[in-house]
């Protein structure tokens, strides 16, 4: 993030904005809806001011603009239309530690104003940072249709319940349970229906049945996908959302991480060649334990839990220690890589069969049923196979497919950084060397790949340099 999102408490502060016309006016206003006392910069001032609220905060000096101004001040606008101007106000405020906004310059400014949704006491802010305000305000706009207006109304029954809350509850996690049941459920629809004082009624006797024993413990199975977060379920992201633990694995995607609770504590169990953070006996125990701490915990994992994900073993360890879970399935990588890549698992002309397996090393040997993957009119889908790639195709070619059937390695598929490398049996072990391909990876193999190039709808930044 190139700004960091704050809310600033300016009532009765002093502000300055250097500026008189429309955009200083707009501007201005919203200094003092927030309470501030404004004094404006400018020689003259145009219409638009004399409209404002609030003008026994709102002071007009019609003078030049000097470092001087600044004594006192905590926030600076400027919306001149002046470059010169623009530039010896963001210095001066710079030099004083002044937090300063240059209209339409982001490179002057030291904060931006995001696009706001206003439900008060409820704030919500969209900014890019001054990078496509026009793309903030289009956003804005399609959350206030998501936004109801009563949310402030449901904002403010809540803090006046907040001590009561904390009185009744000594456990956070239990607190946040309860406002969680009571913001999402009948008594915030009884405020959306303008029944406060029936909502206010339903809360308090909500709070009086409640106890303050620990929660019931619980774990989400939650599959992250091939790594793109767009990839997510709804279901997904909103348990990733109220988890009060985060247990995940090394192929979960960073940009998939971001999407849980930033305050869920967080414990990494991920599992890499000749390095396992946790043995898997260890893994299921650490579910165990945290949900008979009350906590509701989210075991993430890459892809698909129920495919190469040992997520039946870990449900298995939970079934009988009676700890509640459920299953959110993830779109596995085979699905969703290949999507990505244009190549389709299965195809009228190409192959009318799939198969899953896992490459994975053991003992530099690779156990598998090499005659049932030898079969024409098949694709075969091979996961953590990049390292023994070249064992994959000579056996393949040894129990009978062609030297020349077509194979595709896909690195970090469906994301910003994917990578296609297309070659056959023969030659793709000598591809993937010389490409410096790297983990992670999928392998396909069958002539379903032909239809890679054709296909091909996804281009990324990392192909575009591979070919540079």
């Amino acid at each position: 993030m190139n700004f960091l999102p704050v809310f600033m408490d300016i009532r009765g502060q002093r502000c300055l904005v250097v500026g008189g016309g429309e955009t200083a006016a707009r501007k201005t206003a919203l200094l003092l809806q927030c309470g501030a006392q404004v004094t404006v910069v400018a020689p003259e001032l145009v219409p638009a001011f004399t409209e404002l609220k609030n003008q026994a905060r709102l002071f007009h000096r019609k003078i030049r603009f000097e470092p001087a101004l600044l004594d006192d001040v905590v926030v600076v606008i400027c919306a001149s239309g002046d470059d010169d101007l623009d530039c010896t106000v963001s210095r001066a405020a710079h030099d004083r530690h002044l937090p300063v906004n240059v209209v339409d310059r982001p490179e002057l400014c030291s904060f931006v104003l995001p696009a706001i949704i206003d439900r008060s006491p409820l704030l919500v802010a969209v900014s890019s940072g001054g990078a496509a305000p026009v793309l903030a305000r289009l956003l804005r706009a399609r959350l206030e249709t998501l936004i109801p207006s009563s949310y402030g109304r449901l904002a403010l029954l809540a803090a006046s319940f907040r001590d009561e809350v904390k009185k009744k509850f000594s456990l956070p996690p239990k607190r946040r349970m309860f406002w969680e049941k009571v913001l999402q459920g009948p008594i915030a629809e009884l405020v959306y229906a303008g029944n406060e004082a029936a909502a206010e009624a339903a809360l308090k006797q909500q709070l009086d049945e409640e106890t303050d024993d620990l929660p019931q413990g619980e774990v989400y199975l939650v599959g992250g996908g091939p790594g793109n977060p767009d990839l997510l379920t709804f279901r997904a992201l909103r348990l990733m959302q109220q988890a009060d633990v985060v247990i995940y694995d090394h192929l979960v995607a960073d940009a998939v991480l971001d999407m849980c609770r930033r305050d869920a504590e967080r414990v990494y169990v991920g599992k890499e060649r000749a390095n396992h953070t946790m043995r898997q006996e260890g893994i299921n125990q650490l579910l165990v334990r945290y949900a008979r701490q009350g906590k509701r915990v989210l075991r993430l994992k890459g892809g698909d839990p129920f495919i190469f994900g040992r997520g039946g073993e870990e449900i298995e360890t939970l079934a009988e220690n009676g700890i509640p879970f459920q299953v959110v399935p993830g779109i596995t990588a085979a699905s969703g890589v290949a999507c990505y890549a244009g190549i389709p698992l299965t195809h009228r002309d190409y192959a009318q069969s799939c198969v899953f397996v896992t490459g994975h090393l053991k003992d530099n040997s690779i156990n598998l049923d090499w005659d049932a993957l030898a079969r024409p009119n098949q694709t075969v889908v091979i996961y953590m196979g990049l390292l023994g790639l070249p064992i994959l195709c000579r056996e393949l070619i040894s129990h009978g497919l062609p030297a020349a059937t077509p194979v595709a390695i896909v690195q970090q598929g469906t994301t910003v950084r994917q990578r296609v490398l297309v070659g056959t049996l023969e030659t793709l072990p000598a591809l993937a060397t010389e490409a410096e391909f790297k983990a992670p990876t999928l392998i396909i193999v069958g002539n379903v790949v032909k239809l890679h190039e054709k296909l091909a709808w996804f281009h990324t930044e990392a192909e575009t340099e591979g070919r540079q």
